[in-house]
């Protein structure tokens, strides 16, 4: 099935593309695709706060290398050359950066071509842009990587660098129906980014497919082997259900038990785990942590240019100045301590299978969703990645989230790819 923009799903049918010729075209030809799409769809989606004048673009067939003329977006809290980083705000400097961040090099210097910035919540924080989500423009596309999300959704390229500090990068894949990889902690550099939270900040990226995350995390992981292919008879899945602070809707359900189902009828152990004492700590960490790094980080802003930020971000600069040093440190060392513990946390699982979110995407533009599903794996800093199940009755897509120790990011890639496919026999 490939999704129409603005056209509701298939109820139970997996939505992600079952054709994916587009993005293999000859270079010239996938740029053209992609602006074309974007002119077509752009207006509705609203996923761009910012395009690169085409006529600035470099030529697609001069481009070499593995990407080579492949378009793609970029969070704008990311720099691109040449254009502004904003970062959802008019706080910001408007002036355009002089560098690519480190992860835009690598792609560029692997041949792919940057359209420009997406669009993000304000600071990647709450507030959010315009955007809206591709399968039904009612409803919240998720954030704060709200733009990377719905442009990889609508077609319009095929993958797009985000971040995540709570769930900015896994919750929007979910609502939009895309994969969504949100790597180790520190795998990936930082430089060139807007940090709001320098223990929790991660960047990462939505595409198209699985093999497009792979084909991300080739060049922008390449200190990370490839590893080989893990047959599923050989793999025990922990099934972590629950949240602290939401309880999993009928759809989400759902997700979960026709993925589970795909798992074991493909080999795989899944045995459900209770880790609720685990994270309820880790959750009481994540809003510690956040809250006290967002508020020195957002401090110049915030008092130099009070006037251009939201009243909740200023808010939450506020609280982040009145959360006590002893217990910032005091979770830091919590956090520290139980990204070693996987065995405690996995029940000796070599993944976890969990929620990417409550349900489907909410309805209305004001409230993004929350992060109750994905915060706590992102304190602990080990490789997330969204993976789309299943079309709602109410046409909108449910997915599952596959979580791996830290730094076997690439192992975590390949069990993804398994379970897209498992999920692709059972289209209609």
């Amino acid at each position: 099935m490939t999704m129409q923009l603005l056209e509701p799903g298939t109820p139970g049918v997996p939505p992600f593309p079952s054709d994916r010729s587009p993005w293999n075209l000859a270079p010239s030809h996938a740029l053209e695709h992609a602006l074309a799409l974007i002119r077509r769809k752009e207006t509705a989606v609203q996923a761009w706060a910012l395009l690169a004048d085409p006529g600035t673009l470099p030529a697609p067939e001069e481009r070499s290398g593995p990407l080579a003329g492949i378009p793609f977006g970029v969070k704008d809290v990311i720099d691109v050359a040449g254009l502004p980083t904003r970062c959802g705000s008019t706080a910001s400097d408007d002036r355009p950066a002089l560098f690519h961040a480190a992860s835009v090099d690598m792609l560029v210097n692997a041949g792919a071509i940057p359209l420009g910035k997406t669009v993000t919540a304000e600071y990647a924080f709450r507030h959010p842009g315009p955007t809206r989500n591709p399968w039904n423009p009612a409803h919240t596309p998720g954030g704060s990587s709200s733009g990377s999300a719905a442009a990889v959704a609508a077609g319009m390229v095929p993958f797009a660098l985000s971040t995540q500090t709570g769930g900015s990068i896994i919750r929007p894949a979910a609502y939009c129906g895309v994969p969504g990889f949100k790597p180790s902690y520190g795998a990936l550099s930082r430089e060139g980014m807007q940090l709001t939270s320098e223990s929790l900040d991660t960047l990462g990226w939505h595409a198209a497919d699985m093999d497009w995350v792979e084909r991300c995390a080739d060049i922008l992981l390449p200190a990370a082997p490839a590893a080989p292919a893990r047959p599923l008879e050989q793999c025990r899945i922990a099934i972590i259900d629950m949240s602290p602070e939401a309880v999993l809707e009928p759809e989400g359900r759902m997700a979960m038990d026709q993925a589970v189902d795909a798992l074991r009828r493909a080999g795989a152990d899944c045995v459900a785990h209770d880790a609720s004492r685990e994270l309820e700590m880790l959750a009481r960490a994540h809003a510690a942590i956040m809250k006290y790094e967002f508020a020195r980080n957002l401090a110049p802003v915030a008092r130099t240019r009070p006037d251009g930020l939201t009243p909740s971000l200023l808010q939450n600069v506020e609280e982040g100045w009145n959360v006590p040093s002893p217990l910032y440190r005091e979770m830091c060392a919590l956090q520290h301590e139980m990204r070693t513990h996987w065995k405690a946390l996995s029940g000796g699982a070599d993944y976890i299978l969990t929620p990417p979110a409550a349900g489907p995407a909410p309805t209305g533009h004001a409230f993004t969703g929350a992060p109750a599903f994905n915060k706590c794996w992102t304190v602990l800093g080990w490789p997330c990645l969204h993976i789309p199940v299943r079309t709602g009755a109410g046409g909108l897509p449910t997915g599952v989230q596959l979580i791996g120790p830290w730094n076997e990011d690439f192992s975590l890639i390949s069990l993804g790819k398994q379970l897209e496919a498992l999920l692709a026999q059972t289209q209609p």
